[in-house]
């Protein structure tokens, strides 16, 4: 109700986006897709700058150059890696499911992207009398966001499981089985440590969880070490990252789930994987770390609050690297 008051009032006043006679549900629709695009473009970004972080820096750790020819430094060589793929031939094995084997590699990309819409990337401090909120930089902060988060992660599972069984190939099947019972195992490990922090902060919104967090009360210090680590270890045994890598083990399962895709759709997984890895450590960050919040609450540090939070990203990513 307060939202179609704001519109109409806006609509009196003669704003370009609500001229007379426009529905009202045009301006919140604009507005949504703009923030869609918004993160979906720093989510693509993320993730080419993560694949040349990881090959530059292990190519660095075993005294080789790593990439270096496309663009400064080999920044756009991700770039020029998926452009290439995408112009590739598309193959389908003869015992295949078509439409599963087709749907499978966007139900492992979309999931990734619906958790990162959920994470705080940075707000600014409002000032009122003798009480301070905070608005931030997020597509979306349901009451309920922890909770999407847990059930948009177990969905994620399907897009493995059907990618294996839809090839119609043993080893894709065996990548696939061992995929679905490591995921969801370590979903309940991974509930159970969110307990905790719930707990703490009183509220299920991954905004909530960072007012929480307001000063240095970090999760990490309130409910101790414990439910971080398990946090940790679960989110990266969802990600199939060593040492949890059995799933796409080369040296007995060829490449496991995705051995027979090609083209744009082995792009997907490579695409899911990596979105995974900074959607769970912008999760690990906003639920243990205190989030995009600057401990001090001054009008200019919250301006720099994105960069903040990027820095906590880093140190993160930099982990699963290592």
């Amino acid at each position: 109700m307060t939202v179609v008051v704001s519109l109409v009032h806006l609509q009196e006043q003669g704003d370009p986006l609500l001229a007379p006679g426009q529905p009202l549900w045009i301006a919140p629709l604009l507005i949504v897709i703009v923030k869609v695009v918004v993160a979906f473009v720093i989510l693509l970004v993320g993730v080419m700058l993560m694949v040349w972080f990881e090959r530059k820096k292990i190519s660095d750790m075993q005294n080789r150059i790593g990439p270096n020819r496309a663009g400064p430094w080999g920044l756009l060589q991700t770039l020029a890696d998926g452009t290439k793929l995408f112009f590739k031939e598309n193959l389908f094995p003869d015992r295949a499911d078509k439409v599963v084997f087709r749907l499978a590699p966007y139900l492992s990309a979309v999931p990734a992207f619906l958790t990162f819409c959920l994470i705080p990337l940075g707000g600014t401090i409002h000032p009122f009398g003798k009480e301070k909120w905070a608005t931030f930089l997020q597509v979306a902060s349901p009451p309920m966001g922890v909770l999407f988060s847990l059930a948009i992660s177990s969905i994620a599972v399907y897009g493995v499981m059907l990618a294996g069984w839809s090839s119609g190939s043993k080893y894709p099947l065996l990548g696939s089985i061992r995929a679905s019972a490591q995921m969801v195992s370590y979903e309940a490990a991974m509930g159970l440590s969110l307990a905790a922090v719930i707990l703490t902060c009183g509220t299920l919104s991954t905004q909530g969880i960072v007012n929480a967090q307001a000063g240095f009360r970090w999760n990490i210090f309130s409910t101790g070490l414990i439910p971080f680590v398990i946090f940790a270890i679960a989110g990266t045994a969802e990600l199939n990252r060593p040492p949890f890598d059995l799933v796409e083990a080369e040296s007995e399962l060829v490449g496991g789930f995705h051995t027979e895709y090609s083209s744009a759709r082995f792009a997907f997984f490579f695409l899911a994987e990596f979105m995974n890895m900074i959607t769970m450590s912008g999760l690990i960050v906003t639920l243990f770390l205190g989030g995009p919040r600057i401990p001090w609450d001054i009008p200019f540090f919250s301006a720099v609050s994105p960069v903040w939070f990027a820095l906590k990203l880093y140190l993160l990513l930099y982990g699963y690297v290592l």
